[in-house]
């Protein structure tokens, strides 16, 4: 794991820590060729500089979230009502991930994507690249 990614896990308390360590490690074995970097203050997982897969710590939970998650069709996850097309999941233990499905999502993550990187160039427009 990325040393500036294990220092925000660090920084958890023990309940979310597990999450937060759990999920990265299960993201870089399933991305093995993303770039990932703390961004906006979380960990965040590029592909060809896309944002595909992040999580952030809310007050009552650890929150993963797909930037091109409402295209994956999984009804664990929670689609945004935004103009973006992103969903997510909460977790407030780790034994609520389920492996099998944050795997299937990851492989989606890298079928599914629309463009993040340029969406400021698009003036807000997102693309569907895959």
């Amino acid at each position: 794991m990325k040393e500036e990614i294990q220092a925000f896990n660090d920084k958890q308390a023990a309940a979310e820590k597990e999450i937060c360590d759990l999920l990265a490690t299960a993201i870089d074995d399933e991305l093995t060729e993303a770039e990932c970097k703390i961004w906006h203050a979380h960990p965040v997982w590029f592909l060809d500089g896309n944002p595909v897969v992040g999580y952030c710590k809310l007050k009552d939970c650890v929150r993963l979230m797909f930037w091109s998650g409402a295209g994956f069709e999984e009804e664990k996850l929670i689609v945004s009502t935004g103009k973006f097309k992103d969903a997510s999941i909460r977790y407030t233990a780790s034994d609520q991930v389920n492996l099998s499905d944050l795997e299937r999502w990851l492989k989606k993550a890298r079928e599914i994507q629309w463009d993040y990187k340029n969406l400021v160039k698009r003036k807000g427009q997102l693309e569907r690249l895959k």
